[in-house]
């Protein structure tokens, strides 16, 4: 199954993709007289059910895929762990250490972005980066997971791309909080795939593009640390609830500047674009996306 945001009667709501079109979730329950939750992160909480797609796909008056306004996925996951490092490709370009266990940071929902949202390049960075990363987000509570066991608490995978100042993070290691944090600095959708339709993770290609270029792709297989271990790995240091994120790492950064497109590509999942903007300094406007 595979889920995502849009924009629907002057407000964000889950939809179903099918072979169709676009069923925004607030359609399925007034045609066919339900009350499916219609914010995608209430669905994951309340356990994705195969149930949703067949009442989709029996819901006349699908979105066509091009006409629909994309947002991203929720806007208040409890938390997004990001991972550093998990290429040994991109451990190089930064010239640091090869990590021996994950090397793990935090960023804060002020982040999130969408599909097309604009990321908004600091006055107090003059070198951000767009990491395009495979996203794992939990599908229910646990702790203590087992890597086998891991996949049984995963509600999908998604696209992401991850934003670093990296001239901050440059100065000093301890400034990793900060050059992640800034806002615009996660997008993440459009879609979020179930495990059911990813038939082997490990097998799949994520890309950084930018401006329509590919800058580095790599095999997940590649990873330091599979999304599988990740999982098994952070449920023994705090527990993780349904959408939870975990961005497992980039194959390769790339700088981002005024007009550029940054762009995540993952065989089998699409794309995910934004357009980058530098906010001139003084300017203390915020995004303000629309559903906050």
């Amino acid at each position: 199954m595979r889920l995502s945001t849009i924009q629907y009667q002057g407000r964000e709501a889950a939809a179903v993709i099918t072979s169709a079109g676009v069923v925004p979730v607030p359609r399925i329950n007034a045609h066919l007289g339900l009350a499916w939750p219609t914010e995608l992160l209430s669905l994951i909480e309340q356990g994705l059910s195969p149930a949703l797609l067949r009442d989709a796909e029996r819901t006349p008056g699908a979105i066509p895929a091009g006409a629909a306004h994309f947002g991203p996925l929720y806007r208040r996951p409890r938390k997004i762990w990001g991972i550093g490092l998990n290429y040994r490709d991109h451990a190089q370009d930064l010239k640091a250490p090869f990590p021996t266990e994950p090397a793990s940071f935090m960023k804060g929902d002020q982040t999130i972005i969408g599909p097309g949202d604009t990321i908004e390049l600091p006055p107090e960075s003059q070198r951000v980066t767009a990491e395009a990363e495979l996203g794992v987000v939990i599908g229910r509570h646990c702790r203590y997971v087992d890597e086998q066991d891991a996949p049984s608490v995963i509600a999908g995978y998604c696209l992401i791309l991850d934003m670093t100042a990296e001239d901050i993070l440059e100065r000093n290691p301890r400034f990793l909080t900060r050059s992640k944090n800034f806002d615009t600095f996660f997008s993440f959708g459009p879609e979020l795939i179930t495990p059911d339709e990813v038939v082997d993770v490990l097998g799949l290609k994520v890309g950084t593009w930018r401006n329509g270029a590919l800058h580095r792709e790599n095999l997940v297989t590649n990873m330091a640390f599979t999304p599988h271990f990740l999982v098994a790995f952070h449920s023994r240091v705090m527990s993780l609830y349904p959408g939870d994120i975990i961005s497992t790492g980039t194959p390769g950064a790339v700088v981002i500047e005024e007009g550029d497109v940054a762009e995540c590509r993952i065989e089998g999942f699409g794309s995910l674009s934004n357009p980058v903007r530098r906010r001139p300094p003084g300017d203390y406007s915020l995004l303000a996306p629309v559903g906050v």
